[in-house]
């Protein structure tokens, strides 16, 4: 799928969700279509979280893993409705800042609805492309992203961008989805798999190969799991002797969340 086509893709489907929320009653988990949810109810007892701000759309919870202190200044790469963004203010306080970077026009605008019903004023959403963020250099020291770079199509000039606004020793934490190994074709190509996360992902190797070509140190896998796909969606994607072969092949949908230092 060409680069252009695969944004466009991804801009409608979130646009929609943004605008119809109780869509996420039967698409639960960045997996939109596969009805596969990823982190369940690990957030409700995470301080910061904002229900309302919580569209299911995560395959992780960065901020766990992401060393945020009090006083910094941290970017949110796909903050959708803004839910990781007021996770992360509740870590940096009145002194640190957050900034929510979206591609999704409507996904900045509920940000800033729910946003506004907190009152607080360290706080920004800002919409923008994360191959091309409209952001100072050298801005941030933490920055975190849940099941987004996954769904950018030049994975090399997202993290060069990451590297480019983090300060000199900054550094990032991400949950995203990989593979063990290469999908079957007929999964590869579905465009509803590319816009629900599953079929953009590459393999961890490669993943984490294009990480330290930027120029990243001390990479590491902070927690990993695999996704379970239902026989019901792999049958609108396969036949019954593909889907039996995909399952003795060993490929795994892995859930990550991977950090690393500039």
């Amino acid at each position: 799928m060409k680069a252009e086509n695969l944004k466009r893709i991804v801009k409608e489907k979130y646009g929609m969700v943004a605008r119809q929320k109780s869509l996420l009653v039967q698409q639960k988990g960045c997996c939109g279509e596969l009805q596969v949810s990823m982190i369940n109810d690990e957030y409700l007892n995470v301080t910061g979280y904002n229900p309302d701000a919580d569209f299911g759309l995560g395959c992780g919870i960065p901020t766990e893993f992401a060393g945020i202190k009090t006083g910094d200044s941290v970017l949110d790469l796909g903050s959708g409705a803004g839910n990781d963004c007021f996770i992360a203010r509740a870590l940096v306080g009145k002194n640190g800042k957050v900034t929510g970077l979206d591609f999704t026009e409507e996904m900045v605008q509920k940000a800033q609805m729910n946003l506004e019903k907190t009152g607080f004023k360290n706080i920004q959403f800002v919409q923008g492309d994360i191959e091309n963020m409209p952001l100072p250099n050298s801005n941030f020291d933490v920055i975190i992203s849940n099941c987004v770079l996954n769904l950018v199509p030049d994975k090399h000039k997202a993290f060069s961008e990451i590297f480019r606004v983090l300060k000199p020793g900054g550094h990032f934490c991400i949950s995203d989805v990989v593979l063990n190994y290469e999908l079957p074709a007929a999964l590869k190509k579905a465009a509803e798999m590319y816009a629900g996360c599953v079929a953009g992902a590459l393999l961890k190797e490669k993943y984490l190969a294009i990480i330290q070509e930027q120029g990243f140190s001390g990479i590491e896998i902070k927690k990993e799991k695999s996704i379970n796909i239902p026989d019901s969606v792999l049958s609108n994607y396969l036949t019954e002797s593909k889907m039996e072969m995909y399952k003795q092949s060993g490929t795994a949908i892995l859930s990550i969340t991977v950090s690393g230092n500039k």
